[in-house]
This record gives C-alpha cells, sequence and structure tokens, in this order.
C-alpha cells in the first residue's frame, strides 16, 4: 500500500529522511511553509492535494500541526476522512516532552528550527517586512524574551545561522539539540497502523 504524507513544507525534509529511514513505502508531498503567516490558508491548500492524492496513493497522512488554523484543519481531514500527525505545531514536536516546560519557564519564548533558521531571512525578515521597515522589529518582537533553536541536526553552519537571527531580534539564544523528537515516533506509530 503506498502512502501520501502531505506534509508542511517546513518539516518535509525531516518526513522524506524518516522515510528513507524506515522504509516506508510512501511520498511526501509538501504544502508551503510561507502559509503559516496566513493559517487560513492551510487548510484549502492541503485540502487540494488530499484531492490530487488521493487519485494514486492507496492511503493519506498529514504531516502538519495545527499551526494557527484554529481548528479548521481538523474540521476539514475529519469531513475528507483523513488522519493527521497529533500535536499543535512543529515547535511541540521537535522539542518532545520538553516544550511544555520550556513554554512554563519563559513564556517569551521565540522558537526556532532548523528549517527556519535555514531560511530565516526570507520567511521572517522579509515576510514581516523587516527588511523595509526596520523598525517594526520592537512591534513584532516586543515581548519575547528568548530565542530558543530545536536543533534537529548538529550543523555549525545552522548553529551559526540559529545566533545571527537570535542577535537580529536582539534576542539571547538557547541552543536545544533535539534531533525529531515526536515527529518520529507519532509518525512511526501512524505508518504502522
Amino acid at each position: 500500500m503506498k502512502t501520501a504524507l502531505i506534509a508542511c513544507g517546513a518539516l518535509a525534509r525531516e518526513v522524506i529522511a524518516l522515510k528513507e529511514r524506515h522504509g516506508w513505502n510512501a511520498e511526501v508531498l509538501a504544502i508551503p511553509a510561507v502559509l503559516h503567516n496566513t493559517p487560513d490558508g492551510i487548510p484549502p491548500a492541503v485540502q487540494q492535494r488530499i484531492r490530487e492524492a488521493r487519485q494514486k496513493f492507496d492511503r493519506i497522512v498529514v504531516v502538519y500541526g495545527d499551526c494557527g488554523t484554529g481548528g479548521q484543519l481538523d474540521a476539514l481531514l475529519e469531513a475528507e476522512g483523513v488522519e493527521r500527525l497529533q500535536g499543535p505545531h512543529c515547535f511541540e514536536m521537535y522539542a518532545g516532552g520538553s516544550f511544555d516546560r520550556l513554554m512554563a519557564e519563559e513564556p517569551g519564548t521565540f522558537f526556532l528550527t532548523d528549517f527556519l533558521v535555514s531560511h530565516f531571512d526570507r520567511l521572517v525578515i522579509a515576510e514581516l517586512g523587516l527588511d523595509r521597515f526596520p523598525q517594526l522589529r520592537d512591534d513584532y518582537f516586543a515581548h519575547y524574551t528568548r530565542a530558543v533553536y530545536l536543533a534537529q541536526q548538529d550543523d555549525p553552519l545552522l548553529r551559526n545561522k540559529a545566533e545571527v537571527a537570535a542577535q537580529t531580534l536582539k534576542l539571547p539564544l538557547e541552543v536545544h539539540r533535539v534531533g525529531f523528537g515526536f515527529l518520529e515516533s507519532r509518525l512511526m506509530a501512524l505508518m504502522e497502523t
């Protein structure tokens, strides 16, 4: 049985790595990660992918958190009869059991992942207009108190990019090497059913 893994673009690289690691008979179909800036666009994009995937796959699994859709994504998936990886967003998935603790320690935490660090200039700086209006940094990030980089891999280049991102936001940086966290265990559980 061939499975379509409809994944957030921010998770696609890791989902491909997990597919290869576990030898799943699956294909990863990515949705643009930039939709996180306009989460109402996530459900229609996922729905379009589901309808395309139904034509050539036996099973469809959505690898996404709710990601700010306010339950719209889950309502769509229920109507379509499609399973979703559990979790509110990728930060909780990657951080595993430490996400709630990190938030309780400091609610003003800005999280970074390998994907977000790699695409910080486009997804944060350009999308929020900070390249054109740098004074907006204080409006957007005034209530953040730290940046936490949830590193999927131990890569000095990505760590350096995380340091630059944190400096750009004027936030102290903490690095937590988390690997795939709950993303792997939750996806494994879905793929085994």
